[in-house]
């Protein structure tokens, strides 16, 4: 059996790699090609890479287990994630699309933040591209997680014995296929592979679920209603405000993850931006119910025909490995790892591009040429990928509380500063500043504090990007006002 799944991840592999080569034939030349892909992403190709590098292995890993245990209570992350990415296709896609060319022709989001706000551009680059490369090291780890319960999970004691764990050699498995397309081709092939891995997932995502319902042990899904969990196919059912709250608000995050705005700097027009939103959020859509599907379902075939699941987050491999042939299988795994490269993958070179343009072209190599940046842009990724490697050693971290920790920081972070950056004029360099550091500093106090799982006299905890996001707002609107006025003051 092993050997099947080998074979098909084996092609896999291969066909990453591929695409990888042919990318890097066609836009390694400059860093605007190797960093954006020359800004001419297709509609599809462009929608269904920003799904991707934002759907990780939290899709095919995290959010299921979260249903697998608690039921359908979950799903209000799901539903608050498919609202924010609406509205931020619809508010920051085509405005970040028009003001990153016009403002300089910006290649990082740090990058377009100096060029919005001169008078502060040195701090923005400074500050932005240090929460980049922090946060990025974190949720790349999650992806390696991941990475490492996949190849614990289905290849225990059959991977070759060279001195470490299976979940080790996974992680190092899954970082090298990674770091090899994404150095060598760059943003472009990131975004095709994106698009090749978003193509897989969302198969897999509607076949799983199917499967196990209408398939042999899945009784039609009539054992939904048997879970022996009080309420476990409502939607509120232990509900308390804090924890709608804070599942809600992960919607919040999409207005700051770089990995995924950067997608809209990429696509070919503005005209097309709507095409691409379209597509992102069918794609989306689909991409949720079946994860749903799995974590549900799989709950009910697991308690049906009296399986053990000792990590629920594997719900996905164990079932792909019960219910598919070789092959198949093979196909699924590749899918949960196409979930976890097409976000490593843009991780890290969103990191690698802030490392490259404002710190060694900022700092070190003013004057860098076009062939120099590229090469210390590869360089930064295979640097960032080994920060993320030690974090994900641990075989015991959880890959959605690791997504969750970065995804908040980024979205208290980016998420107003980008906001007011595209829709308000009266914003001001020392707002923007203000905002950045106050959202980061809200967002990881809170964690350190342990309030996002208790909060001081209440029985659960609120989400952190909740107190980041709302600080972080009211930093640069309240900064912007008072520096606004001083300005004045001083050119009267």
């Amino acid at each position: 059996m092993q050997t099947g799944i080998l074979i098909s991840l084996a092609l896999y592999f291969i066909l990453m790699l591929a695409i990888g080569a042919y990318a890097w034939s066609k836009s390694t030349n400059s860093s605007e090609g190797y960093l954006l892909a020359g800004r001419n992403l297709p509609p599809a190709v462009a929608a269904l890479s920003a799904g991707a590098s934002d759907m990780s292995g939290w899709l095919l890993l995290g959010l299921p287990g979260a249903l697998y245990v608690s039921g359908l209570v979950e799903a209000w992350i799901g539903i608050g994630l498919f609202c924010g990415a609406l509205i931020n296709w619809i508010i920051v896609a085509p405005r970040l699309r028009k003001q990153t060319e016009e403002l300089g022709n910006a290649l990082t989001i740090p990058e377009f933040l100096a060029n919005r706000f001169p008078d502060k551009a040195v701090a923005l680059r400074i500050v932005s591209a240090l929460i980049v490369v922090l946060f990025f090291s974190v949720y790349t780890a999650s992806g390696l997680v991941a990475g490492g319960k996949l190849f614990e999970t289905s290849f225990a004691g059959a991977l070759p014995n060279i001195g470490m764990s299976d979940y080790m050699l996974g992680i190092w498995i899954t970082a090298l296929v990674v770091l090899a397309y994404t150095m060598v081709g760059g943003f472009l092939a990131v975004s095709l592979t994106d698009f090749v891995q978003g193509l897989i997932m969302v198969t897999a995502l509607v076949v799983m679920p199917l499967v196990v319902m209408f398939g042999p042990g899945g009784s039609a899904g009539g054992s939904l209603a048997e879970v022996p969990v009080p309420g476990f196919l409502s939607l509120t059912q232990g509900l308390t405000v804090l924890g709608f709250i804070s599942a809600v608000t992960w919607g919040l995050g999409y207005f700051g993850q770089p990995h995924i705005i950067v997608r809209f700097m990429a696509v070919r027009s503005i005209k097309e931006v709507a095409t691409a939103r379209n597509i992102g959020m069918a794609w989306m859509g689909v991409a949720l119910v079946g994860a749903l599907g799995i974590g549900l379902a799989g709950r009910a075939y697991v308690e049906r025909n009296g399986l053990v699941v000792d990590d629920p987050e594997t719900i996905f491999i164990v079932l792909a490995n019960l219910l598919f042939h070789p092959l198949v299988t093979g196909f699924l795994l590749a899918a949960l790892l196409a979930a976890v490269m097409s976000t490593i993958s843009s991780q890290l070179l969103v990191a690698s591009s802030s490392l490259t343009e404002d710190f060694y072209k900022l700092f070190l190599r003013k004057q860098a040429g076009e062939r120099e940046s590229v090469n210390v842009g590869r360089l930064c990724v295979a640097l960032v990928a080994l920060v993320a490697i030690a974090i994900a050693s641990d075989p015991d971290s959880e890959v959605l509380a690791l997504v969750s920790n970065a995804w908040a920081g980024f979205g208290a972070a980016f998420g107003p500063l980008i906001l007011l950056s595209l829709t308000w004029d009266r914003m001001t360099g020392a707002g923007a500043v203000a905002g950045l550091v106050t959202g980061a500093t809200v967002a990881a106090g809170w964690i350190a504090l342990g309030w996002n799982a208790a909060l001081p006299g209440f029985s659960g905890g609120l989400y952190e990007i909740v107190p980041g996001f709302i600080a972080a707002w009211l930093a640069i609107v309240l900064v912007s006002k008072a520096t606004a006025q001083e300005n004045a003051l001083q050119g009267s």
